[in-house]
């Protein structure tokens, strides 16, 4: 008897459809073509085992299954409730009429329970469009899957309830999850406020205009100035998710196998890799492509502490994601390409010893050494971050003030007002949302100077001899500031303040 059970495979952020066609005939053996893996051809083996456990068996007869399309390459344990599910049919020990009507999928412990898969969000968007019925699937990837309406989705403990349900002999109730309900859940109490911060306030200010304008940040201070406790408010004061946005990040996060049970993801990620990081594991990779530490930041923060320390060449590999806000991993019979879009908030030392022109310093070091600490960073890739913030120690008077700062949600209301205007601003442009991501042609569209303006900034560069580089970030950063005070053009004191955000750029700032 011949069966046709549907799964499915995921691809980058996207899924495909699979048909697993099950044939029993007289004979004896095991036969599974369609370019499985591993882990599907040893499927045969935890099938029998949990069959047996819950009084069923498999049939010692030929067993042939296909996975259709054949040529392309299936991969993981989740196949293992559909194979099951497909022999069951084929052999006659169950009968189910509708089981081309549902996407099962899910990995089979011997006692046949059912362990969690990835990329259920991706897979529920795919049976949808194909239109399925309804998607079993493991109870704890229920939530995130369920975030996809119009489509029955079954959250299983074991293979028995399938069984029962195919067989009429039990119901399943689809979970139902209110979807706007569930994104609304935004924390106005962050667990990192910036109410807590002490002293700081020029910082805070910059992190503001960084938040507001989606702007590339680099703070370099002594060790214990702030620096990594400022990146982690930083999330806090970003403007709320839209709905695209957190299907867009949730579904990164299913594929990758980091949705913890709370369905869509509401608030933006902040990732914080060690300097020890892969290249792979920062941008994504491996034999079979598994997004990195970039795309999980997508729509968020990544926080890359200690700068200097991260090995060159794992920097360098961020430059074209930086520029292009997408990753691309090219394999031989396969191209994978993962969104990350993201803001960088990096944090250095000014020097090895990490206490730079300090008379009071335990170590001190010396210029050539300092030169060789700070030529770890690359020129491109500095050119891709538009603010540089010296964060200098916060004074004891402040550390012991009882007045609390500003809040996170104070603030958070300023950045999304200037990310409003930015949005009116770029609303005929498909892929710019706000000031960071301008090109140059938007730049002098945009960010058009008068006479003052340009004269101040010609001076500037001229004293500070700022970079060529410098010239177009120093617009973006005063287009945003002039947002933040809902200013239609951009003037001479946003000019001023946003040439102050441009230390790494200036000559002779080693000393």
């Amino acid at each position: 008897m011949l069966v046709k059970v549907f799964g499915s495979a995921v691809f980058g952020v996207e899924a495909t459809a699979i048909t697993v066609e099950v044939n029993i005939d007289k004979g004896v053996g095991y036969h599974l073509v369609g370019l499985p893996d591993n882990a599907i051809k040893e499927s045969s083996y935890r099938i029998a085992a949990a069959l047996k456990n819950n009084g069923y068996n498999l049939p010692v007869k030929k067993i042939t299954i296909n996975m259709a399309p054949a040529d392309l390459r299936k991969e993981g344990s989740a196949y293992d409730l559909t194979l099951a599910i497909g022999i069951l049919i084929a052999s006659g020990q169950i009968r189910a009429e509708e089981v081309d009507q549902y996407v099962i999928m899910g990995e089979l412990s011997l006692d046949g329970g059912l362990q969690p898969i990835k990329g259920a969000l991706s897979i529920a968007i795919k049976a949808k469009e194909e239109g399925f019925k309804g998607f079993f699937l493991p109870i704890q990837n229920v939530k995130e899957a369920a975030i996809v309406s119009g489509l029955d989705v079954y959250g299983v403990e074991n293979v028995l309830q399938v069984i029962d349900f195919f067989s009429g002999k039990g119901t399943i109730e689809p979970t139902l999850i209110d979807t706007q309900e569930e994104f609304h859940k935004t924390l106005d109490f962050p667990e990192f406020d910036f109410a807590d911060v002490k002293g700081q306030e020029s910082i805070k200010r910059c992190m503001e205009i960084a938040a507001a304008g989606g702007h590339n940040i680099i703070l370099i201070g002594p060790p214990g100035s702030g620096k990594t406790m400022l990146a982690k408010r930083l999330p806090s004061i970003l403007p709320p998710m839209t709905l695209d946005e957190a299907l867009e990040t949730t579904k990164i996060h299913s594929v990758a196998g980091k949705v913890k049970d709370c369905g869509l993801l509401s608030q933006r990620p902040f990732r914080s890799p060690h300097h020890t990081a892969s290249s792979v594991s920062l941008v994504g990779g491996g034999s079979y492509p598994q997004p990195g530490e970039i795309s999980l930041a997508h729509n968020g923060v990544l926080f890359l502490d200690e700068l200097p320390e991260f090995k060159r060449e794992v920097l360098e590999v961020m430059r074209q994601p930086l520029e292009d806000r997408e990753v691309t991993i090219s394999r031989a019979k396969f191209t994978i390409t993962y969104p990350s879009s993201f803001m960088l908030v990096a944090s250095m030392n000014p020097s090895p010893s990490g206490y730079f022109n300090d008379p009071d310093a335990p170590v001190s070091s010396s210029p050539a050494e300092m030169q060789r600490y700070l030529s770890k960073i690359s020129g491109p890739l500095l050119d891709r971050i538009d603010i540089h913030i010296e964060v200098t120690p916060v004074p004891f008077d402040k550390l012991t003030e009882t007045r609390k700062g500003e809040s996170s949600v104070s603030i958070r209301k300023r950045v999304t007002q200037a990310r409003e205007y930015q949005s009116q601003r770029f609303a005929e442009l498909d892929h710019i949302h706000y000031n960071a991501q301008m090109s140059t042609k938007q730049i002098r569209e945009f960010c058009a100077l008068d006479d003052q303006s340009l004269q101040l900034l010609k001076t500037a560069m001229e004293r500070l001899n700022l970079s060529a580089r410098a010239f177009d970030r120093i617009l973006k950063v005063s287009r945003t500031i002039a947002d933040l005070e809902s200013s239609d053009t951009v003037n001479s004191n946003h000019i001023a303040e946003a040439i102050q955000y441009r230390s790494l750029d200036r000559d002779g700032w080693l000393g």
